[in-house]
């Protein structure tokens, strides 16, 4: 029988310190997976995915993606970030795509679902704007498997008492 423990993270380097395999996240988290595979994002290693769950049930999804009506970087033929040269981690405002995380929030509010408590799994570590739209939001955990250059999400999501955990499965 395994020991549920408490996951904490280090905020300087995203570390998890406790890692615990948990079959619940393992399932959420191939979702996300599998959401990020309906990302239109044409750059390498940029395919997002979320999945909001309260009571192990799936409430929301979402993938970066153009806002419904807009073209995607696939449609136009290229990506503004990499036209202008822009670094990853930064200017996020400058992509067509919203991020995964803004969709799935917005599907749970387009169809007038509370998220408020819930987890929300995703592909990648939240960036600072989505991560102040998940504490607003009510959200109250995130699994996240890859890291992001953010630390400033990190000690927000801590200031907040939002629990961010990175997945790893063992």
């Amino acid at each position: 029988m395994m020991n549920k423990q408490k996951n904490d993270i280090n905020f300087e380097t995203g570390d998890n310190l406790n890692p615990v395999f948990d079959k619940w996240d393992d399932r959420f988290m191939q979702v996300a997976h599998l959401v990020s595979s309906w990302s239109s994002c044409i750059r390498p290693n940029r395919q997002i995915g979320a999945v909001i769950v309260q009571n192990k049930r799936i409430i929301a999804t979402g993938y970066n993606g153009a806002p419904s009506g807009i073209k995607t970087c696939a449609e136009k033929g290229y990506c503004m970030r990499e036209r202008l040269g822009i670094e990853s981690g930064t200017r996020t405002e400058m992509c067509y795509a919203a991020h995964a995380e803004q969709n799935a929030i917005v599907q749970a509010a387009r169809l007038g679902i509370s998220i408020d408590q819930a987890t929300l799994y995703c592909t990648h570590q939240p960036c600072v704007t989505c991560a102040k739209l998940i504490i607003n939001s009510g959200i109250q955990r995130v699994v996240y498997e890859q890291g992001y250059p953010d630390a400033f999400a990190r000690e927000l999501f801590c200031e907040a008492g939002v629990r961010l955990e990175q997945y790893s499965k063992k």
